[in-house]
């Protein structure tokens, strides 16, 4: 057995949507289409001095020399993927996390923290983003931090201390133009989406109609919550541009638990929510918070 130690860039990209692609084709075809996506991801990988690990199902596990190659490359591999399409015409997606660090490399497989930080890293990271945390963005030049945002502020478990997520910004103006009128990226005429916010014996439902939601002890807020630590005006829900914006206002930061158990912490910033979750006013969900608020995304037929 040989084991050593180096300093790389781990990164994680999985094709998004793989359990619905399976329903929707049949697995002979979703196969060849997850393996046409994966193809693509690796092809990007000698340009930037990229190592394929190992695949995953529907994932790959790659490692770079630098967090600059790690960086180009993610950036590659999301471009490479645009106008990817399922055989219906549905634009194909990839989620990209990395990381850069001391990492074990053992018998042709990788280890250690710098792996598990990347792998927890791509798990909250959505359809068509590259997340990275403030360790790797602070070690690439200044041209390429301009090119990062960040966003929010996430709890893993195993860890006692949060992350300062960053969102790679890897889309030109003239592509993100181009992708917007796709029509992946139009809502269609017939469905519109609603987010069903609930607290106690309240249910509330923001969508194109009710466009907002305000949260917090205050008597004057859509929803008032009975938690301490909860600000007068703690957060707002906004229907935004098609997304369901959560922008945090308070003293003590709003925590979201999605329905894959990833956790975000937001202070002051904003977080565009997905599916199914909770809420937690001012409250770590470690802290076992008993006020909570629970949201649910639903698509469903124009009136």
């Amino acid at each position: 057995m040989t084991k050593q130690v180096e300093k790389l860039a781990v990164l994680f990209a999985d094709v998004c949507g793989s359990t619905a692609l399976y329903e929707m084709l049949g697995d002979d075809m979703a196969r060849r289409v997850i393996s046409g996506c994966i193809d693509i991801m690796v092809g990007v990988l000698p340009q930037y001095d990229g190592k394929l690990v190992k695949t995953i199902g529907d994932e790959i596990l790659c490692t770079f020399p630098t967090a600059e190659d790690v960086f180009h490359a993610s950036c590659a591999m999301q471009s490479a993927m645009t106008g990817q399409l399922t055989p219906q015409g549905n634009q194909l997606y990839v989620r990209i996390g990395f990381y850069y660090g001391d990492v074990i490399l053992e018998n042709g497989d990788v280890f250690g923290d710098t792996v598990n930080v990347a792998a927890r890293v791509a798990a909250i990271t959505r359809a068509g983003q590259i997340m990275t945390s403030r360790k790797v963005v602070d070690s690439l030049p200044e041209d390429l931090r301009k090119k990062t945002r960040h966003i929010m502020r996430a709890e893993f478990k195993g860890k006692q201390d949060e992350f300062d997520i960053f969102n790679v910004i890897w889309e030109t103006d003239d592509l993100m133009s181009t992708r917007v009128g796709m029509p992946a990226f139009r809502k269609p005429a017939d469905s519109t989406e609603s987010l069903v916010l609930s607290y106690r014996s309240i249910a509330l439902t923001i969508d194109n109609g009710n466009r907002k939601a305000r949260l917090g002890r205050e008597a004057s807020c859509d929803i008032v919550v009975l938690g301490n630590l909860a600000s007068r005006h703690h957060a707002v829900i906004e229907f935004r541009s098609g997304k369901f914006v959560l922008s945090d206002q308070s003293s003590n930061g709003t925590y979201v638990k999605f329905a894959d158990g990833h956790v975000v912490r937001l202070a002051r910033e904003e977080l565009i929510l997905q599916g199914k979750g909770d809420i937690s006013l001012g409250q770590s969900f470690r802290e076992n918070p008993s006020e909570i608020l629970e949201f649910s995304i639903n698509t469903r037929p124009a009136d």
